[in-house]
């Protein structure tokens, strides 16, 4: 499953009100860039990895830098019951980069990580896309 794909089942709308259009159409967070991030998950791993999600992972990346806008399961197939959508905010790509290095550096992370894959690996693959707000996103 490709990212096109993912996100033409999303569909424009759920994409544009994931976002603070307000603020880039002024120019002022012309840096800010948006992350969507496509977690596949293996197969009956999703609930773990939502789990962990949950207990953990989104109050480390608010430590970390990395702001959460939503997060999102798709409810038809084929992603259905095997992917987590989510996507971050970041004042910049370089910001971003910095955020995530320090995130996966946390020792906290590393032992839930590792306590929540003692039985196997949640995760195939995970795709990321960073993104820019256009010029006529609808203010939110």
């Amino acid at each position: 499953m490709d990212r096109r794909m993912v996100l033409q089942g999303m569909g424009a709308l759920m994409m544009m009100s994931a976002a603070d259009a307000g603020a880039q159409s002024d120019g002022a967070n012309a840096e800010v860039v948006y992350e969507l991030r496509v977690y596949h998950a293996l197969e009956g791993r999703l609930d773990d990895l939502l789990r962990r999600f949950r207990d953990h992972t989104v109050a480390l990346f608010t430590r970390h830098g990395l702001k959460s806008v939503a997060y999102w399961t798709p409810t038809d197939e084929p992603l259905k019951g095997r992917t987590l959508i989510y996507i971050l905010e970041h004042p910049s790509r370089a910001a971003a980069a910095t955020n995530w290095k320090s995130f996966q550096a946390d020792p906290e992370w590393v032992k839930v990580r590792d306590a929540s894959e003692a039985n196997g690996k949640l995760v195939e693959k995970i795709d990321s896309t960073y993104m820019t707000m256009t010029d006529f996103s609808p203010k939110l």
